[in-house]
């Protein structure tokens, strides 16, 4: 067995991804709580994960959960897995939903616990081996499952065939950049961060915590070219003036996703951020993230130019059908996708005539104001523009007249009592919105309570209102 630094003999691996990673030798990989390891680190840990799958008697088609987060060890499982053509079943500690739950019903038949630079295995309890799996297998194909957040009912477990998720990347050619992986490691868009990362050599930057502070120190102190991330996160960092602490000079490219972006905090974002490029990104769990192009770094209009998608737009939603689909789900059909392969993504959009896309909002969170449809995101962005105003969230209320009324959670700079902010909200918004989309009822909050994913968590329990003298 080779040692680390010592080159690996070209075609030693099956998969490309893993055979690149070892030509990259002590070019820095990963930044962790100070400590900085390098590739040929990581292919030694890749190396050893392999004794310990070929030891246990891992088979080709069989899950692997991986309890733990991106480190060493995480990274070094996850690839070892796609190596061996298993199934690996990425479980982040904290995830909304217990892991225990997730494995149950993940089909699993062994758990590595990762840390840093460790890992230990377990056997599981024996289960039925999923139909999806054997599929796998049938094709020697590694394979990865994802969960959905469970926000709005049990959590959905998709299926993705590892080597056509990862196959886009490979044309990708070395660049040395740093990237800060914001985005969870059982995430589809931390995952996308991750493959791209690693097929060009780049160093990830991991934060222990998704403190704004802490990841505007990490990117002053290791400085980071790219981050990935979500509006809702890029707004919590302007709120607490994180940005004005730090350094922030490195950043190139800021891509954000996951969201509307509202287009009042995209500019502000670049006044106060300068010279960085703002890049919206798009994709889906079931489907992969796409290669996408902005009308311009402070525009909200975005295209999808990717080779491997296509895409349609039908009563207001996009439709994809991609080269980087789930085979399916382990516990559900896949009545989202049309017998000939289009995935309805929930997402409404407007279409301009240069064929630019503005995402609007989720048909699952319109409001509907006595038959008027109301986008939170359209309200959420004119409330941002109201001079104190920190952040908002708005949603939908039932009422026995209109069906539904709008309301809004608000977070105030100053106090304020609400009787007082929802006469003031009234006022901004007259000339700004149509009357069926002026919040009815508004109420100030400590803070607007936000999901695992960093979104708005609009169906989520609300943060407790506050007093005007708190």
């Amino acid at each position: 067995m080779a040692e680390s630094g010592q080159a690996v003999p070209s075609g030693a691996y099956r998969h490309w991804l893993v055979e690149r990673i070892a030509g990259f030798g002590d070019r820095p990989f990963l930044i962790l709580a100070g400590r900085t390891y390098s590739y040929a680190e990581l292919s030694t840990a890749i190396r050893a994960a392999l004794t310990q799958i070929d030891t246990a008697g891992i088979k080709p088609g069989e899950g692997v959960v991986i309890a733990g987060d991106y480190s060493l060890a995480g990274v070094a499982w996850l690839l070892a897995l796609m190596e061996r053509a298993a199934i690996a079943i990425p479980v982040t500690p904290g995830a909304a939903v217990e892991e225990a739950t997730l494995i149950a019903g993940a089909g699993a038949s062994w758990k590595v616990a990762v840390g840093r630079e460790d890992a230990a295995l377990t056997v599981l309890p024996a289960g039925e081996n999923p139909v999806l799996y054997a599929a796998l297998r049938t094709a020697g194909a590694p394979g990865l499952v994802l969960f959905s957040s469970g926000s709005t009912g049990k959590p959905k477990a998709m299926v993705h065939d590892l080597d056509q998720l990862t196959e886009p990347h490979r044309e990708k050619r070395e660049k040395k950049l740093r990237l800060l992986a914001f985005l969870l490691f059982d995430h589809i868009g931390g995952l996308n961060t991750l493959f791209g990362g690693l097929a060009t050599g780049a160093c990830l930057v991991i934060p222990t915590t998704r403190d704004p502070d802490e990841v505007c120190q990490l990117i002053a102190a290791h400085s980071v070219n790219v981050l990935p991330t979500s509006p809702t996160f890029l707004n919590l960092i302007l709120a607490g003036e994180a940005h004005r602490r730090h350094d922030l000079s490195s950043l190139r490219i800021i891509t954000y996703g996951t969201e509307p972006m509202p287009a009042h905090l995209l500019t502000r974002l670049k006044t106060e951020l300068g010279g960085v490029k703002f890049l919206q990104t798009f994709g889906t769990s079931e489907t992969g993230i796409y290669r996408t192009v902005s009308k311009s770094s402070d525009s909200t209009w975005m295209k999808i130019e990717d080779p491997g998608v296509e895409t349609r737009i039908v009563e207001g939603e996009l439709w994809v059908r991609s080269q980087t689909r789930i085979l399916g789900y382990l516990d559900r059909p896949a009545d989202q996708f049309t017998p000939d392969g289009w995935f309805r993504t929930g997402d409404l959009v407007e279409e301009g005539a240069d064929g630019y896309l503005r995402i609007r909002g989720r048909r699952s969170e319109i409001i509907n104001v006595g038959g008027q449809k109301v986008f939170p995101a359209e309200v959420e962005s004119t409330l941002l523009e109201m001079p104190g105003v920190v952040d908002c969230a708005v949603r939908g209320e039932a009422n026995a007249i209109t069906g539904q009324r709008v309301v809004a959670d608000v977070v105030t700079a100053a106090a304020v009592t609400d009787l007082e902010l929802q006469r003031a909200v009234r006022l901004f918004c007259r000339d700004r919105l149509a009357a069926f989309k002026i919040p009815s009822r508004v109420r100030r909050v400590a803070a607007i309570a936000v999901s695992g994913r960093f979104k708005k968590d609009r169906q989520g329990a609300t943060i407790a209102p506050v007093q005007p003298d708190a």
